[in-house]
């Protein structure tokens, strides 16, 4: 038996001879109930992405009556309840296995107690397998061996089922590092139960620290090797007689997944060798039952989801001639939060003892908020974690808010780490945790601007990523913009701190959790970091802590990143009669109400476009709040220029008109404005210079200018440093954020006179924000 693997205590547990040799003895059960003469039946039912849902959550209509909708809880009781009935009167003809997920990213009544109440409830039901998801891994390797399945630590009970991946590989020996599967009897059948889990590393879905010297195998390729093992007719190693996958991965749509599709699931259904008779998947949270002949088969095998948190339950039924085929009726989801089932009174006296405990942990009142936090979402109202979002954003700020004492600047918050909204009113120390469940510890980074940068490009995962697109929420005072349809690697057009712009040589301190330090969903950058400073707070008590500090808070509702393309410029630059498009997105937030509204551009304050805002939610990236802004540059082409010629903004500066070249400037619905690093020429008032009368050269700032970065007088823009930048300096106490308005006009000049917007040729914009002084310091209006 694998040496990290304990014996289990009530389970006929695989031993695979890839990892050790021997042979177990068979559990004898009684022989089960045959469908027909000489035919043996099996039913499985199971479920995936428990997420420790332990206490029932029914969604409702207006009028209180329940209306079930995907995502939705029907309880362990009822789960358990449905079993009882489904399973019948003899549990020896079918088995409750799971794909994975079963705890982890946990509802706050399980979370609170390290999912001990999930574990009971599971154990209640007799669960006998269940594949190893990536949530199985957030506290570790070490804390998964240890405490879940060996029941170490104090008041730890462990789970009474086997835990199974072949996949998930020991870096030194290429041997799978947990069980790779479970013999279980059923119905006189010996079913080897084969485990597979995502990729872990590929997809930076877990810590990377906590899976050291773990790496991922081919899920189809290491799921063949013990088919073959299983099934080679060596009574010195384990022998299955039907073999079922228990895999924590899956399609990202309910569709039937194509022979030519790439993803690892795909190759998983049609590639994974026809001795495995059904497919219980995970890990999309998609809800699909259909059936799949796979490469060199000829008999169709079911492929199943059940959606997540109890919602579903799968059902499926292998048939086993005598002659040792195996066949598979129409695989099928049972829908539980409809009142079917009956809850199982010992689980649910289980979970209302869990539930008072969490009620009386969690009762304490932290402050309040005057409108909803909320995640992303999709058109369909499920969460988009490719979305930005005002929770996001806050817990972003409360990071780098709590981390002010080890000089953070910056902070960016995973969206994956974010399991749940925070409603208006009063937030209890409960409604605080449930939103990170995780107890990631906040560290802050030394990163270079182009490290932000190289951060914010990896918001575009992998084409082998479960998400394309993962948006980083943001702290106050951050912006940055950037062209959707640019290449990988050149879509991030600009960034600003405060107002000022970012310079790619200048080291930031920036605050992430542990997952994101590591490495965590693909954010190699943050990784790469010249230093590294964990502050030892866990991410739920610094939301605590910002709560004491700051008990009643402002909901800020800006736009922290701003997609935006702007048709390419003639030579020298836009002038007279030139036609020009902005194409924008990402104006408005997925789920916040009131959004819609008008978009304009401006130059000089002359207004030369509008149009209304498509609030229209785009699902998997951020591209909702899409407009389009089209116009001519006014004024009339020199006549001494030949038509398609364009004077140069140093010929237009010095002509003697009433001209100069002003940068476009965009005022959203919320009035927040974007300063683009693209000029007109436009009439404008010329003032003289204080004390000589004469006008002064109006492309360059006078000393002092607001938005200059000139705060010497000397016209270096860059401070004592003389760095031209603009950039905020480092060591720059947090008071300096102060209550100044950061209008269009701050924001022009070092864009324009410093030069630093123009990232690898693409346009850029800086965000300005207005801030406003409360209670406790200063806020982001809308």
């Amino acid at each position: 038996m694998n040496a990290h693997t304990p014996p289990r205590r009530r389970r006929l547990a695989g031993a695979s001879a890839l990892v050790a040799a021997g042979v177990l003895t068979a559990l004898t059960v009684p022989s089960a109930a045959l469908a027909a003469e000489g035919d043996t039946t099996i039913d499985l039912y199971n479920v995936n992405d428990f997420h420790g849902r332990i206490a029932q959550s029914i969604s409702k209509d207006s009028a209180g009556a329940p209306a079930p909708r995907d995502g939705d809880a029907a309880g362990a009781a009822t789960l358990a309840g449905a079993l009882e009935q489904l399973r019948g009167a003899d549990p020896s003809t079918s088995a409750f296995v799971s794909s994975g997920d079963n705890i982890g990213g946990s509802t706050f009544e399980s979370f609170i107690q390290d999912d001990q109440p999930t574990i009971d409830v599971l154990n209640q039901m007799d669960l006998s397998v269940s594949a190893i998801g990536n949530h199985e891994l957030d506290k570790g390797q070490d804390d998964l061996r240890d405490r879940v399945i060996g029941g170490q630590g104090e008041g730890v009970r462990a789970a009474q089922w086997d835990y199974v991946s072949a996949n998930i590989l020991d870096s030194a020996t290429g041997e799978p590092a947990f069980q790779p599967y479970s013999i279980q009897e059923i119905s006189g059948k010996r079913v080897g139960f084969i485990g597979a889990t995502v990729d872990l590393v590929g997809q930076g879905l877990v810590a990377p620290d906590g899976i050291a010297g773990l790496e991922m195998g081919d899920i189809t390729t290491e799921v063949n090797k013990v088919a073959a093992q299983l099934t080679d007719g060596d009574t010195a190693n384990d022998e299955a007689d039907v073999l079922v996958l228990l895999v924590h991965d899956g399609a990202e749509s309910p569709a039937e997944v194509a022979p030519g599709d790439d993803s690892d699931f795909a190759r998983a259904v049609h590639g994974v060798t026809p001795k495995v008779s059904a497919i219980l998947s995970a890990h999309t949270h998609q809800t699909y039952a259909y059936s799949v002949v796979p490469t060199g088969g000829t008999v169709a095998r079911p492929v199943i989801q059940t959606g997540s948190y109890g919602f579903n339950l799968g059902h499926v039924e292998l048939t086993v001639a005598a002659d040792g085929t195996v066949t598979a009726a129409t695989p099928e989801n049972l829908r539980l939060v409809d009142g079917t089932y009956t809850p199982d009174p010992a689980v649910q006296t289980t979970v209302d003892a869990a539930v008072q405990e969490a009620d009386r942990l969690g009762a304490v009142e932290l402050g309040t908020v005057d409108r909803d936090l909320q995640r992303a979402v999709q058109s369909n109202g499920s969460e988009n974690r490719g979305g930005e979002s005002t929770l996001g954003n806050f817990v972003a700020e409360v990071q780098r808010d709590q981390t002010q004492r080890q000089g953070s600047q910056i902070a960016f918050m995973n969206p994956g780490g974010l399991r749940a909204d925070i409603a208006s009113g009063a937030v209890t120390y409960k409604e605080a945790a449930v939103v990170q469940p995780f107890a990631n510890t906040l560290v802050v980074l030394d990163l270079t601007g182009d490290q932000i940068r190289r951060a914010l490009e990896q918001q575009w995962q992998p084409s082998t990523a479960s998400r394309p697109f993962l948006k980083l929420g943001v702290s106050e005072g951050f912006s940055y913009t950037y062209d959707p349809l640019a290449t990988a690697g050149e879509r991030i057009t600009g960034m600003t701190l405060d107002g000022d712009p970012i310079a790619s040589d200048r080291t930031y301190k920036v605050t992430v959790n542990s997952f994101l330090a590591t490495g965590g969903d693909n954010f190699a950058a943050f990784k790469d970091a010249a230093a590294k400073q964990d502050s030892g707070t866990v991410d739920l008590e610094a939301q605590v802590q910002y709560f004491r500090a700051h008990p009643t808070v402002a909901v800020q509702e800006d736009q922290r990143a701003v997609g935006v393309r702007v048709s390419e410029a003639p030579a020298g630059g836009f002038g007279p009669g030139d036609d020009v498009r902005i194409d924008l997105s990402s104006l408005t937030f997925s789920n916040a109400a009131d959004q819609g509204g008008t978009v304009s551009v401006s130059a000089g304050g002359q207004e030369l476009a509008s149009a209304e805002v498509d609030t229209t939610v785009v699902d998997t990236t951020d591209e909702q709040g899409r407009a389009t802004l089209a116009f001519t540059v006014p004024g009339t082409p020199a006549a001494d220029t030949e038509p398609t010629a364009v004077p140069t903004a140093a010929a237009r500066a010095a002509a003697p008109t009433a001209t100069t070249d002003q940068p476009l400037v965009l005022t959203l619905p919320n009035g927040q404005t974007v300063t683009l690093a693209v000029t007109v020429p436009v009439e404008t008032a010329v003032e003289p210079e204080p004390g000589t009368g004469e006008p002064t050269d109006p492309g360059t700032p006078g000393p002092g200018l607001p938005g200059s970065g000139d705060t010497d007088g000397d016209g270096s823009a860059g401070g004592a440093d003389g760095a031209g930048t603009g950039v905020v300096d480092a060591d720059r106490p947090d008071a300096a954020r102060g209550d100044l308005a950061f209008t269009g006009a701050d924001l022009v000049f070092p864009g324009i006179a410093a030069g630093v917007l123009l990232l690898a040729g693409a346009v850029a914009l800086v965000l300005a924000r207005r801030k406003r002084a409360v209670e406790d310091g200063p806020v982001l209006t809308d």
